[in-house]
């Protein structure tokens, strides 16, 4: 859930009379927003801000799109879909297809991932220019005085203002003090999609969605992969029963999975790595090739003049309003590096509620309990809402259902049997509480949970909503059907 601050109107900078020094200071040239970071919160905030009538600059010191475009969300796809290929034709013997001696080249993988990457940043380039947005390369400072100092690659600094100024500076691999990354023996996520070979063996360490989707795509590629998990269970943030499903799933794959266990030292051999894990049985010793550490995220706020404006932060982020104002007038702050859940979509939709507000919209607050997420290993897992224990936590009398794809004729004729749909209800108004579900293409299917969340519909009107078939959306319907007894394929 997200944190909201409110803070007084008026607060004075606690730096305002730092001295900045700037070399070869250039002209300041005015706009209405200036934001600095153009992820998925800041470019879509630039064209919503154009859209709205507002003169725009973005500033971008790397490429147009930021993380999710070049190294995150979009890239990581493409890879998997290599992998699913790869996949399907290892096991084309079970749609009655033979194909002989099938093989895949790692570089070649990597280097479509990459073009997939560009081609989409090429994309925001040319909204930006549709959109009539200019676009700022270099390093991006805020200031004081609603200005903000962009250093160029060429070492000159310019400062530019704005009536408002928004921080999008989104978030980086987090770093653990036993697992330095070295961008080759222990590495990061924008390592692990462009190293220069395959590993044989890999050590993942962590297992949320980055963890688990690497895990997969290594596995079907042919590496051997050992899954390390702290909690009890992989993909912690999901309900219990898909939790288990997915290291069911992984497991018959060939993933080692770890849980309950933690890394507590990696040497680096000439071979490679030995990880030391301690389990509940003892310390076991592992040996690899990499060690990808996939423990989490951590904003971007070094460097960027919070201190010397005086922008509030706790626990490594930046502390917003709930139309994303920061304690001091004028500065803005979506995304990745404020607190929240650090999505894509969520970066974005805050995004244009941020700039409408701005310019004098009075945009509905955004409901952080009402939002997708997606992990895209295979089986996919998508969920919405509260799981089955928080439910419970939060005192309602609850109804669940359940409906497993091995009883969807379209998941049985795809051959994709392993998963369920599984929906939790509030026993006394009907309200859909949350839904689960584990499964090949879910995260196409968890926007109809949400729009139905978003409407309040209740579990009599999902079971009164005809479902087409076949199809692996039925299993909505059913799992809403489970939950009230009036099941018919089960």
């Amino acid at each position: 859930m997200k944190q909201y601050f409110t803070f007084p109107l008026i607060i004075k900078p606690r730096f305002i009379n730092l001295a900045l020094t700037i070399k070869k200071k250039e002209s300041t040239m005015n706009y209405d927003v200036i934001i600095v970071g153009t992820g998925p919160g800041g470019y879509v905030a630039a064209i919503r801000a154009s859209q709205l009538g507002l003169k725009v600059a973005v500033i971008e010191k790397e490429s147009l799109g930021g993380i999710c475009l070049n190294w995150g969300c979009i890239p990581t796809k493409a890879l998997l879909k290599s992998a699913n290929v790869f996949e399907y034709i290892n096991h084309a013997e079970d749609y009655g297809i033979t194909v002989k001696d099938a093989k895949h080249d790692f570089d070649a993988v990597v280097k479509r991932s990459r073009a997939v990457a560009e081609g989409m940043s090429g994309g925001v380039k040319f909204l930006m220019k549709k959109n009539k947005i200019e676009v700022i390369e270099g390093i991006g400072k805020v200031m004081p005085g609603k200005k903000v100092a962009v250093t160029g690659t060429d070492g000159k600094v310019t400062e530019y203002s704005a009536e408002s100024i928004i921080i999008a500076t989104g978030a980086r691999s987090r770093q653990l003090p036993n697992l330095p990354q070295d961008g080759k023996n222990i590495i990061g996520y924008r390592d692990a999609m462009t190293l220069p070979k395959q590993p044989k063996k890999l050590v993942v360490v962590g297992s949320g969605a980055i963890g688990v989707e690497f895990a997969y795509f290594y596995n079907a590629m042919g590496t051997e992969v050992t899954i390390v998990e702290y909690m009890p269970n992989i993909v912690p943030v999901e309900d219990v029963d898909v939790s288990k499903q997915l290291e069911k799933s992984f497991k018959k794959q060939g993933i080692k999975v770890m849980t309950s266990s933690s890394v507590e030292k990696v040497d680096v051999t000439p071979k490679g790595c030995s990880v030391t894990v301690k389990t509940k049985k003892g310390e076991e010793k592992i040996e690899c090739e990499v060690v990808l550490s996939a423990v989490g995220i951590e904003a971007n706020l070094e460097n960027i003049g919070l201190e010397e404006v005086g922008i509030a932060t706790d626990k490594g982020k930046i502390l917003v309003s709930e139309n994303y104002q920061t304690n001091i007038p004028g500065y803005y702050a979506i995304g990745d590096c404020t607190p929240g859940a650090a999505l894509a979509h969520v970066a974005s939709a805050e995004g244009i509620i941020c700039v409408e507000g701005i310019a004098g919209h009075n945009p509905d607050a955004l409901d952080y309990g009402n939002i997708p997420g997606c992990t895209y290993s295979s089986p996919e897992v998508s969920s919405v809402g509260m799981t089955e224990a928080q439910a419970k936590e939060a005192g309602y009398d609850i109804k669940v259902g359940k409906f497993p794809f091995s009883a969807s004729g379209k998941a049985s004729a795809a051959g994709h049997k392993d998963g369920f749909v599984k929906l939790i209800f509030d026993a006394k108004y009907g309200e859909l509480l949350g839904g689960h579900m584990i499964g090949s293409n879910v995260t196409e299917m968890i926007a109809e949970l949400v729009a139905l969340r978003k409407l309040e519909t209740t579990g009599h009107d999902i079971i009164k909503t005809v479902h087409p078939h076949p199809t692996m959306s039925e299993a909505v319907m059913e799992a809403a059907a489970a939950a009230y007894d009036e099941v018919i394929h089960l």
